[in-house]
């Protein structure tokens, strides 16, 4: 769903290009219409309670769509069990697919969305287009109604750091990032002792050892180039970030001019640059989906990773069981780094939404309550070994997996000193261009300054378009 892509239009082209399986008439007749459902705005509705604070319709259908990734979806059968515990006689529906966009646009465009939605994965619904086109219930109720543990505690002082920001589009709330994901590069211990590698804390460390692995025979990284080659954003951005502190990237975020050719940023990105140079990537690279990067790497052919907290889980039925996935911040650029090597940028991420014209608003916001309390949360730490945003969300969780207690240990160690950036949430057209040129940088078809001219036209552009909302932080 792109901006100016009206109901009309979208149908329009359905039609033309076969997939409208409804009489033309119905078609016309849809066009004519507001679309929607015929209930009243925030459809299905209950009385308010202290035991019902959102006031849910007991008997009122919930229709649950999950994205079936990396977190796969096992853990939201948990948390529809569990509000089908507290409305019995709700008929809960769940579907769980890799197919956001493909599926949902239709949905959305014809006034029957589902009332929760994870639009999650590469096939997702940019947020700032649901946002902009007014596509999402504003979920401020859930924020400050009584979590599910303690009735005299707020849900939004229940959520970590970050969680309310990166949800919140020009003052208003409108999805939960549920997993407090770090992103990190990871690397197997077992490995490393093996080989008396020492895990670096600066740049500087990180080549002489990527040289010492090289020799061994190992490429010293990995990365999924037809599909992921933007997760090695973290390396070169993040240190970037630690070098010159929080303002490098709020500039990026508030589209600045030059904001991409600050100093820090060029010394990293010319630093990856020479790590293609010397061949400290895995051959192949460019040709391989993340998923088949990530097998090179727990069967040993690379040693490190740049990666999501969700890594563990996703390879867990092709990682060897002593593998032992441990995170490893990125390292600083060097001396006086404005930030520890320790901090890391932590992400909410997994956008869950309730949309506007879903039929059991109340309903949406409900399941995100139950989702966002301990129960739910421990559900989900031990179903998927990641970090939900509910503030001791792992505390539950009886036996932590090795990459589960390892990113804890992390999380702890580096306190307040984390970060995460925003414009990728916020404008839609950096996805794409991330994953294009940090492929070409990676691939040698660019340099640094070819990656970072590129980049910077991309927000020159954003900015300069009048019909972008844009945001600040």
């Amino acid at each position: 769903m792109t901006a100016g892509l009206d109901r009309r239009q979208f149908l329009q082209r359905l039609a033309a290009a076969g997939l409208l399986a409804v009489p033309a008439t119905a078609a016309l007749a849809a066009c004519a219409t507001s679309g929607g459902s015929s209930a009243p705005a925030g459809g299905a509705a209950g009385a308010v309670s202290a035991t019902n604070p959102l006031g849910v319709a007991a008997d009122a259908p919930l229709d649950v769509v999950i994205f079936n990734g990396g977190y796969g979806e096992g853990y939201a059968k948990a948390h529809e069990a569990m509000y089908s515990q507290v409305f019995p006689q709700a008929k809960v529906s769940h579907t769980a697919t890799t197919q956001i966009s493909q599926e949902m646009q239709p949905r959305f465009v014809g006034g029957n969305p589902p009332d929760v939605l994870d639009d999650s994965g590469a096939q997702k619904i940019e947020y700032a287009n649901l946002v902009n086109e007014g596509k999402l219930a504003d979920l401020t109720p859930l924020l400050d109604a009584p979590s599910v543990d303690d009735p005299n505690v707020k849900v939004r002082d229940t959520l970590l750091p970050g969680t309310i920001e990166q949800g919140t589009f020009g003052g208003k709330f409108y999805g939960v990032n549920y997993v407090y994901e770090t992103y990190a590069i990871w690397y197997s211990k077992p490995l490393f002792a093996k080989n008396g590698w020492t895990p670096p804390t600066t740049w500087d460390e990180m080549i002489a050892l990527s040289e010492k692995i090289k020799a061994a025979g190992v490429s010293p990284f990995a990365y999924g180039g037809t599909n992921a080659a933007d997760y090695v954003l973290d390396l070169n951005l993040g240190a970037a970030i630690k070098q010159g502190g929080i303002d490098i990237v709020k500039n990026i975020d508030n589209l600045k001019p030059n904001a991409w050719k600050q100093a820090p940023i060029v010394q990293a990105t010319q630093g990856i640059e020479d790590m293609v140079k010397k061949g400290y990537f895995f051959p192949g690279s460019e040709g391989l989906k993340h998923t088949e990067a990530q097998t090179a790497w727990v069967q040993g052919k690379a040693a490190f990773y740049v990666s999501g907290s969700w890594i563990e889980n996703e390879m867990k039925t092709i990682s060897p069981p002593d593998f032992e996935m441990t995170v490893l911040p990125v390292p600083t650029l060097g001396a006086g780094s404005a930030m520890p090597a320790s901090a890391l940028r932590t992400q909410p991420a997994e956008f869950f939404v309730v949309p506007k014209d879903a039929k059991n608003v109340n309903g949406g916001m409900e399941y995100l309550r139950i989702m966002l309390g301990k129960k739910g949360a421990a559900a989900f730490a031990q179903e998927t070994a990641s970090v939900p945003v509910v503030k001791g969300g792992t505390d539950a969780v009886a036996q932590k997996t090795p990459a589960l207690a390892s990113l804890s240990s992390a999380l702890t160690t580096a306190g307040d000193n984390v970060f995460n950036w925003q414009f990728r949430t916020w404008y839609a057209p950096f996805s794409q261009a991330l994953k294009t040129e940090m492929g070409n940088l990676l691939a040698g078809r660019s340099t640094a300054d070819g990656f970072l001219t590129a980049m910077q036209a991309v927000s020159d552009k954003v900015a300069a378009d009048s019909s972008v909302t844009k945001y600040t932080r």
